[in-house]
């Protein structure tokens, strides 16, 4: 872990391809920028670097944006279209041109395809052996001018590339590793090397804090940093280099790099399997992240004001699914319901309760939010308050069905139930109990079969609370209909 000692403001900024949906390991890396730019000051970009246009997808730009703003990562500036800065890109290599620090190179495709099948057998690492480097200046201009086809190159430097990483401390890149990568194609467009750094000098970007599948990316973009710093900055621009820093990958539970099969998931798909997005900000912020302390349960306010990239690691972290649940749930028991409401509601909608009593819903909320473990379970739990009829399963009700005097005591509890006042916990409760002394029962022989009328199902909050909450005419009904089912099933 580097010693890094940041101070504030900072500009960074998070920049996805618009290729695929917004996965957990992109929305960290969002997560991690906002938290550096909160504890610093300063302002988090949003760029969407679609410059290939063969794979990038509009839609998938409007998810991005989408599942960005679900899971709470406020950005500052943007979202800025790379492909809207394409003759920005072309202007700065025709200045690298210019100044010597980039050359033409007329070689074809094929050129040194067996100097490079021989590097790659040898375990080496093929480099372009600047055979168009000495015919730069007017002889280059004149093939160029002819139509010959040609790349744009950067001329690497001859020394080692050295960076100190915010997460991984010192690291050198030794000059044999370092090609001269290309800048523009044969077509005039710029490679993704080249637009990404452009951008990130003119944005004045101070910090790039990003997935250590870019690291080997790195030496190539601090040369060109350097190389477009030579040239002087734009005009009320700066052209420092910025601060790196690498996140390590995310693994599976198999501790490889996370995938489809290993549980990788997009933030959309958690959003709709139930996870709200509070839990998922803490839970990614922790993944790879510490505050010091055992702290697991974090707000956005802590994360912030704990937040320091000394405690991001350098190891890889596992995405548990049972971890998040578990933090998704304590979530889900504590936050004030005006919060967790917007998130509810479309899973209300998908158990057909988008138009349930809201004061009767509320209460039913607040009875089950500490035994749901996502908003789907909770949905689908609260479901049996609003419901006509309820449907029994025979299996779990196979203890009632071997008892032929369970059906008269509902039937008893239902008349007590029907004059008993006021309808409320106590009452209710004193008069089960009053009754299983009558009929010489244990309280949990009412009890039992009357959570099961009126649920559906063999556990859940207090059962007076749910008798409450079901009200008089309603716990009546099922009552009534259930001991109708258990005799119709006992005479079977």
């Amino acid at each position: 872990m580097a010693e890094t000692a940041l101070r504030g403001p900072v500009r960074v900024r998070f920049a996805p391809s618009p290729t695929g949906y917004l996965h957990v390991g992109g929305a960290r890396t969002a997560i991690y920028n906002e938290l550096l730019r909160r504890s610093l000051g300063g302002a988090l970009i949003l760029r969407i670097e679609d410059t290939d246009q063969a794979r990038s997808d509009e839609a998938m730009t409007a998810l991005i944006v989408s599942g960005l703003r679900w899971i709470g990562v406020e950005i500052d500036e943007g979202p800025h279209l790379q492909s809207e800065r394409l003759t920005r890109h072309r202007e700065r290599a025709g200045e690298l041109l210019a100044a010597g620090r980039a050359y033409r190179c007329f070689c074809g495709p094929d050129a040194h395809a067996e100097a490079r099948r021989r590097a790659e057998a040898e375990g080496r690492t093929f480099r372009y052996p600047r055979t168009c480097l000495p015919c730069a200046g007017e002889e280059s201009d004149r093939r160029a001018a002819s139509g010959e086809p040609w790349v744009l190159r950067l001329r690497m430097p001859e020394e080692p590339i050295r960076f100190a990483d915010m997460v991984r401390g010192e690291v050198e890149f030794a000059p044999e590793v370092l090609d001269d990568f290309i800048l523009l194609r044969t077509d005039g467009s710029p490679t993704y090397h080249l637009s990404v750094v452009v951008d990130d000098v003119d944005m004045e970007v101070t910090h790039v804090l990003r997935g250590e599948d870019h690291l080997s990316n790195t030496p190539k973009h601090v040369a060109l940093f350097r190389a477009l710093g030579e040239l002087g900055a734009p005009p009320g621009r700066r052209a420092d280099l910025p601060r790196f820093g690498h996140l390590p990958l995310i693994l599976g539970p198999d501790k490889k790099r996370l995938s489809k099969r290993t549980g990788a998931a997009s933030v959309e798909e958690l959003r709709d399997a139930g996870i709200l997005p509070q839990a998922l900000y803490n839970y990614l912020a922790l993944l790879g992240w510490s505050p010091g302390d055992d702290r697991e349960v974090m707000d956005r306010d802590e994360l912030v004001e704990s937040f320091t990239v000394e405690r991001l690691n350098a190891s890889a972290a596992v995405f548990d699914r049972d971890k998040l649940a578990w933090l998704n749930q304590k979530y889900l028991a504590a936050l004030p319901l005006a919060e967790l409401r917007p998130h509810l509601e479309p899973f209300l909608a998908a158990a057909g309760l988008a138009d349930a009593d809201r004061g009767r819903l509320e209460r039913a909320v607040e009875l089950h939010r500490v035994r749901a473990a996502d908003l789907r379970e909770l949905a689908g739990q609260l479901a049996p308050y609003f419901a006509e009829r309820i449907d029994y399963e025979p299996e779990l009700c196979a203890r009632f069905l071997a008892d032929p005097e369970v059906p008269a005591r509902l039937d008893a509890l239902r008349a007590r139930y029907a004059a008993v006042e006021p309808f409320a916990v106590e009452p209710l409760e004193r008069e089960l109990r009053g009754l299983a002394e009558e009929l010489g029962v244990k309280a949990a022989a009412l009890i039992h079969p009357l959570r099961m009328a009126l649920s559906g199902t063999p556990a859940g909050p207090g059962v007076f609370d749910l008798v409450e909450l079901q009200g008089r005419e309603r716990t009546a009904a099922h009552l009534e209909r259930f001991a109708g089912w258990l005799r119709e099933r006992q005479r079977g």
